[in-house]
């Protein structure tokens, strides 16, 4: 599903050139679940932008369910992004005057989904991380972890390729990230492919797989035998 091969991005200001990802390479298959965990300055979230469409490589490739993305216009990456990529980001990014229904039948709107099927699939997604009771409350009657369970089901309900969380639990408690990770697990048997970046390894944990990226270079990339085992 996902193919990076030799990925370098460097930022130039004036005359100074700074190397944000080495020669990096890698694959996902379909079902996957990653976690790529560095420390601040790593490279892992100039990593995300890229595999997010949300921005380019230097050099390499990186090829998203068959498409290599260097090559597409603004126009084919914002497709991308909508059609291929549901996103999880650490704050959330809710409408917060709107119901928890209606922010996550909001992608399927611009997308032109049917109002029927919008309302179904965001009713699903809702009941599936715990939110049933929970459909016409707004952003502001809902705790952080009830809202970044809104976001989670806002980015399954247009059945991305990849579900692409950013430091998905950096704005929760640590009782309610273990909730997250709980259902980012259940969607992960449910073959949703996640790709997770953290800087904390005890959310890296609950990845099936854990990539660790340091100054640009990825350092290790290894199965995490523990969650293998209870899978």
């Amino acid at each position: 599903m996902i193919h990076v091969s030799k990925v370098r991005k460097v930022y130039k200001i004036e005359d100074i050139e700074t190397v944000a990802l080495d020669s990096v390479s890698f694959d996902i298959k379909k079902g996957e679940f990653v976690a790529i965990m560095g420390p601040s300055g790593s490279g892992k979230s100039t990593l995300m932008h890229i595999l997010g469409a949300l921005d380019k490589p230097t050099s390499g490739s990186y090829v998203l369910d068959g498409e290599e993305v260097a090559n597409l216009s603004e126009d084919e990456l914002a497709d991308i992004r909508n059609r291929k990529i549901g996103f999880i980001f650490q704050a959330f990014n809710l409408l917060p005057r709107i119901s928890a229904l209606k922010n996550v039948m909001l992608p399927m709107r611009y997308a032109g989904i049917p109002q029927n099927v919008r309302l179904e699939r965001a009713k699903k997604y809702l009941e599936m991380v715990g939110l049933g009771d929970r459909l016409l409350h707004t952003s502001s009657q809902l705790s952080g972890g009830q809202q970044q369970r809104v976001a989670i089901a806002r980015g399954l309900a247009m059945n991305p390729s990849i579900l692409l969380a950013d430091e998905p639990t950096g704005n929760i408690a640590s009782a309610q990230a273990e909730e997250i990770m709980a259902i980012f697990q259940e969607a992960n048997l449910q073959n949703h492919t996640i790709v997770m970046i953290t800087h904390e390894p005890d959310i890296a944990a609950h990845a099936k797989r854990i990539i660790t990226i340091k100054d640009g270079k990825i350092v290790s990339d290894e199965v995490n035998k523990k969650q293998r085992m209870a899978g």
